[in-house]
């Protein structure tokens, strides 16, 4: 979680020194994200000078440590993956951040990857070192990246390994006090200064399992901030978030999600602002809850994220990836590229893969904040405990629903009839913001010239949409794409 400039001339002559939080030699900087639970250590041995990245009162580099000497930088990352770091070469410099808009005056829109757009256009996400942009890469967990005057070149490491079958539990194992020992431990290793943190409380069990965990860790102040969706579900999901917050003791801050539905007024997308156009759908709801946590001056935002994934049935190496949805639009440009969607891809992580992907769309925005996200189900340990563990007990979580029970909190908490769904939040965003902005996309489109998508077959979604009782959702990857690419340009 850095950001840096770095020019090999002036490795030649190291002379390293701290600037309000930049280190700086020559025309080269450094500079961590603007979070007061990270703190960047310089090691200078000159001619070798190491930086590491870590969180305070913690000997644990994050995500990347980067080593210098004449001719050479090298970053290797970690397996943890909080926030992708985003790289890009020029003529012997080195440009690298954890915000993709830090380096828009490289991101050009007439120079896509046409695997990528074909990728984000259709659903068929894949984590590898390669973006939207040509030239800018992610350094992927436990990739290394090195600098030297011969270029920038990625390595990427071998797969990880993985528990390929689940094992018998020994006699007398309580799974549910393991769990809860584990989870309140990897917890309380997140360090803070103040111990002011905060809970993305949903009301489902991974976020539920989480608080409870939070509450148990005992810090000096902490919140819960959700997103209700709304409706009769959203009246249940509600009565839910309730009760965990009363149990747990936090103060709770709720936001209806209608109010900011994907392309609302005064959100990202809507006024423009420079973001990442592979962005969550539901970035403008999620920024009203990073701007409430940061009003209550929150370190740490632990989320549920990475629950789904490491209760699911199937092996971690042995992933059918379903078959996607067809896109009626897609250009001929995109078409020809479907072919290669599964090529350049990084190796089986340490974390499961649609994890780090969330982290890279949702965990910037924490950064930009000043707060830490935090992902206790994604941590290595509850990883590799949730592998091993016997499929029953994953089921329909089953475990992480006892876990619930056996706190005292009634069934209907426990195990909901009616789950939260963001579909209608989606659905009001594009009939009511998301079906102008196509209009204007039907006018002037970086995506149609270019190729990546067909006008005449996406004006015939438009012609459609405006009856149909519910607009396509395959219509918001294309526009917030489309907004997207604009925001950087």
């Amino acid at each position: 979680m850095l950001s840096m400039r770095l020019r090999l001339s002036d490795l030649q002559e190291p002379q390293w020194r701290s600037e309000g939080g930049r280190w700086s030699n020559g025309g080269s900087w450094i500079e961590p994200a603007n979070v007061s639970s990270l703190v960047m250590e310089v090691n200078d041995q000159a001619p070798r000078v190491r930086v590491r990245v870590k969180e305070c009162k913690r000997d644990e580099a994050d995500f990347v440590e980067l080593t210098m000497e004449p001719g050479e930088a090298r970053l290797p990352a970690g397996v943890f993956g909080t926030a992708p770091l985003y790289l890009v070469e020029r003529a012997g410099e080195l440009y690298a951040s954890w915000d993709l808009t830090a380096l828009r005056p490289h991101l050009r829109a007439d120079r896509l990857v046409p695997r990528v757009v074909a990728r984000t256009l259709t659903r068929q996400h894949r984590y590898t070192s390669q973006t939207l942009f040509e030239g800018v890469y992610r350094l992927t967990e436990r990739a290394a990246a090195t600098l030297t005057p011969s270029g920038l070149s990625i390595h990427y490491p071998v797969p990880a390994e993985h528990v390929r079958e689940p094992r018998t539990l020994r006699p007398g194992v309580d799974p549910l006090a393991a769990l809860d020992e584990l989870l309140t431990d990897v917890i309380r290793q997140a360090p803070t200064v103040t111990g002011r943190v905060g809970v993305e409380l949903s009301g489902g069990a991974d976020s539920g399992n989480v608080a409870l965990a939070v509450k148990a860790a005992r810090f000096p102040e902490t919140y819960s901030f959700g997103l209700l969706v709304g409706g009769s579900t959203g009246k249940q999901q509600w009565e839910r978030r309730r009760a965990l917050a009363e149990h747990c003791g936090f103060l709770d801050t709720v936001t209806p999600a209608m109010q900011h539905p994907p392309f609302s007024p005064g959100g990202v997308r809507a006024v423009r602002k420079p973001h990442d156009p592979a962005g969550a759908f539901y970035q403008e709801a999620f920024d009203v809850v990073r701007e409430q946590a940061a009003a209550w001056r929150c370190e740490v935002m632990f989320t549920g994220s990475g629950g789904d994934e490491i209760n699911a049935h199937h092996s971690r190496t042995q992933v059918e990836l379903p078959m996607p949805e067809p896109v009626p639009w897609l250009g001929e440009t995109a078409v020809r590229a479907l072919s290669e969607v599964n090529e350049y891809l990084a190796p089986i992580p340490v974390l499961p893969v649609p994890t780090l992907m969330a982290f890279g769309m949702h965990n910037p925005g924490f950064l930009r904040a000043g707060i830490r996200p935090v992902s206790p189900l994604a941590h290595p340990r509850i990883v590799r405990f949730m592998e091993q563990l016997p499929h029953e007990y994953k089921r329909g979580k089953t475990l992480f629903r006892e876990r619930i029970r056996r706190a005292g909190l009634p069934e209907w908490v426990a195990a909901p009839a009616e789950p939260e769904s963001f579909l209608a939040v989606l659905e009001t965003g594009l009939r009511s913001y998301g079906l102008p902005v196509l209009d204007d996309m039907l006018k002037e489109s970086i995506l149609v010239d270019l190729g990546y998508v067909d006008g005449k077959a996406l004006a015939q979604a438009r012609r459609n949409a405006g009856s149909a009782p519910v607009v396509p959702d395959l219509l918001c990857d294309v526009l917030a794409l489309e907004v997207g690419l604009r925001s950087l340009m």
